[in-house]
């Protein structure tokens, strides 16, 4: 009898050794998944609530937990509102990262804890205010009811048009918003991050540099760290047609390259520009968040004055735009990230899109060289077709051509993570911003609401 009181005295000595020694691993050497899980976990909730205002809870269930993997779930998050600081713990305990708030530039990944190289490496600029114009959109934030369309209106109404999880959606035609529509606990003036659209925006401010003669399509030797091997021949075209020849890898599912470089590198720059050609620019399509980066970086360096940089989406983009919610997010070191974070309402998102809808024209003031836009509608040949030479998708979410949902040839779209996009249609004089938590696996195409909303405007030209 006396055997099994010595097996169980064993068997809760191996738990307690076991607990101990789980507990000392996780605090002294946590696997990098959970450390890209907490950064990610204090980077989405310090952005959503300094930024969006929002509550944290909610964003720590929904959009902390959308890419549904399980150990999110377990994420805890400590909000400092007086110093902008966000923590993410594992259980609460493990593996530590931290976000901080930064003013006009939103929210960075602190991967190392510094907090104090992290506020000295951007100046100090007040947030932008949302919403104060009423003057009929674009000139302000209001909507003329007088161009309302109450059929489209009814479109976007309808859940299984609208999608999974829709939080904006607006559709703007002739230059006035025709229609609009927005999930719970959304609002016109609500930022949302655009994701992988502000790649797309970070090529245009890459245009308006282009129109002062700073930088070309044909540049090359663009980073110091290239100047004495192959990749000083990367032109800039090769970048932003993902065409590069540099190695990266994009996938979501582990700890890859991009994870690598959103939540664990305080300097976003250094791992796209310290990686292998694996091809010949030029010559192979390869979907790189990194490229963007570098972008962001060719591009800050080009403007030469440090401050000048920082100043130069509001300066030169944003405030001729009328996109007074805009911020754009930079990383630690304060490289701007142009893979990912840029947050504005479905209002300033539509601005821009109306802005390429208009050849790169604003108020009768050309801001894109002449040709500009037309390049970011060219698809790339390494692509198969379905990426531009500018940062921007022919294929449609999800895949599939134009022509295969029934919309107009030249439709092309700006296109993010989780559901994020605007189409672009020139000959239908048509903007469709749909913005939301919609992973791609649950399969919601926004071309099939597109295609209504196009059939209900044609069908009432036609009467």
């Amino acid at each position: 009898m006396r055997v099994v009181p010595r097996i169980f005295k064993g068997l809760t000595l191996l738990v307690i050794l076991v607990a101990i020694g789980a507990v000392a691993w996780l605090s002294i050497s946590p696997p990098e998944l959970l450390k890209v899980g907490n950064g990610y976990a204090a980077k989405i909730v310090c952005s959503n609530v300094f930024i969006a205002g929002r509550d944290p809870d909610a964003v720590l269930q929904d959009d902390v937990q959308a890419p549904g993997n399980p150990l999110l779930r377990l994420m805890r998050v400590e909000i400092d509102r007086d110093s902008g600081r966000v923590t993410s713990r594992f259980m609460g305990l493990f593996a530590p990262s931290y976000a901080l708030y930064r003013g006009a530039l939103g929210c960075t990944s602190v991967p190392d804890g510094d907090f104090d190289a992290a506020a000295r490496a951007v100046p100090l600029v007040s947030a932008p205010r949302v919403g104060e114009n009423d003057a009929v959109w674009p000139d302000g934030e209001g909507v003329d009811p007088a161009t309302g369309n109450a059929r489209v209106a009814a479109l976007l109404a309808d859940p299984k048009l609208a999608g999974p999880s829709m939080r904006a959606m607006v559709v703007v035609q002739d230059g006035r918003i025709i229609a609009e529509s927005y999930g719970p606990g959304f609002s016109a003036d609500m930022p949302l991050v655009g994701w992988s659209m502000t790649k797309t925006v970070n090529a245009a401010l890459i245009g308006r540099l282009m129109l002062s003669g700073k930088i070309s399509f044909d540049d090359t030797h663009l980073l110091p760290q290239w100047a004495n091997d192959s990749r000083a021949d990367i032109r800039l075209s090769d970048l932003l047609g993902m065409e590069s020849g540099l190695a990266f890898n994009e996938d979501y599912g582990a700890v890859a390259d991009v994870t690598r470089m959103l939540y664990l590198d305080p300097d976003m720059v250094s791992l796209p520009a310290g990686a292998p050609l694996a091809a010949a620019p030029g010559k192979v399509f390869r979907y790189s968040s990194g490229t963007a980066v570098l972008l962001s970086r060719i591009w800050m360096n080009k403007v030469g004055d440090p401050r000048a940089a920082f100043d130069y989406p509001r300066d030169e983009l944003f405030s001729p735009l009328g996109m007074t919610s805009a911020v754009f997010e930079a990383d630690e070191r304060g490289t701007f990230t142009g893979s990912s974070y840029l947050y504005a309402t479905g209002h300033d998102w539509a601005r821009f899109g109306q802005f390429l809808l208009q050849d790169g024209v604003w108020n009768g003031q050309r801001l894109l060289p002449e040709g500009f836009v037309a390049m970011m509608r060219t698809p790339t040949a390494s692509s198969g077709g379905k990426y531009t030479q500018g940062q921007a998708w022919l294929a449609g979410p999800g895949g599939g051509t134009s022509a295969e949902f029934g919309l107009p040839q030249d439709t092309f779209w700006m296109q993010g993570h989780d559901g994020q996009t605007v189409a672009i249609i020139p000959s239908a004089n048509l903007v469709f911003v749909r913005m939301g938590l919609t992973p791609s696996w649950l399969g919601y195409r926004p071309q099939i609401v597109l295609k209504e909303i196009l059939n209900t405007l044609q069908s009432a030209k036609a009467g």
